[in-house]
């Protein structure tokens, strides 16, 4: 994953634990660097070592950890200059969830070697939506929970309803379904 994650989990740790418990994370997960750099490519093991510790050390589970970044990095990214990006993603939720991909590939022109989830989406009717999430990498649904209610909260969607209906692993794919519903 690339440093902006790892920032990203920095900057969430720090403004709900302080930066002392950072410190505490980065020694346990074994990082020694003093800094992430945004736009630099680290081993996907170095991020989930540091959920890992963040989850030991602040006695939160690593879903609910996952999940509230997921919320946070939706702030966090337009916060650190990929507001204008985001808003390519487009002006309503559903429509920003319909461009996900295109989002990723923009940002895959930035970042070499990014290696993105896949969206598709199915609408239901008026305000639920089918949301198929497939990625390379195990154990962040969490995450995607929590980017959900991000995104929910940004485009002031009322009582957004997540509903995980199924998770299935075929070769080095995971694939989870979502039902999404609101007001």
């Amino acid at each position: 994953m690339y440093g902006l994650v790892n920032k990203a989990i920095e900057g969430l740790v720090v403004s709900e634990f302080g930066a002392q418990k950072w410190q505490q994370i980065k020694e346990k997960a074994g990082y020694h660097e003093e800094t992430f750099i945004s736009m630099i490519s680290y081993d996907d093991s170095i991020t989930y070592n540091l959920v890992g510790a963040a989850s030991e050390i602040t006695n939160v589970s690593p879903e609910n950890l996952l999940e509230a970044f997921g919320s946070y990095w939706v702030k966090y990214t337009a916060e650190e200059g990929y507001g204008d990006m985001l808003k390519m993603g487009g002006d309503n939720f559903v429509d920003f969830l319909n461009n996900l991909n295109d989002l990723h590939q923009r940002v895959g022109s930035m970042m070499p070697g990014l290696v993105p989830p896949f969206f598709e989406t199915e609408g239901l009717g008026d305000k639920k939506i089918k949301l198929t999430y497939i990625s390379k990498r195990v154990g962040l649904v969490p995450m995607v929970i929590g980017l959900l209610k991000g995104l929910g909260e940004r485009f002031e969607i009322k009582n957004l309803q997540i509903h995980n209906e199924a998770t299935l692993h075929e070769k080095d794919e995971y694939f989870t379904q979502f039902i999404l519903e609101w007001n």
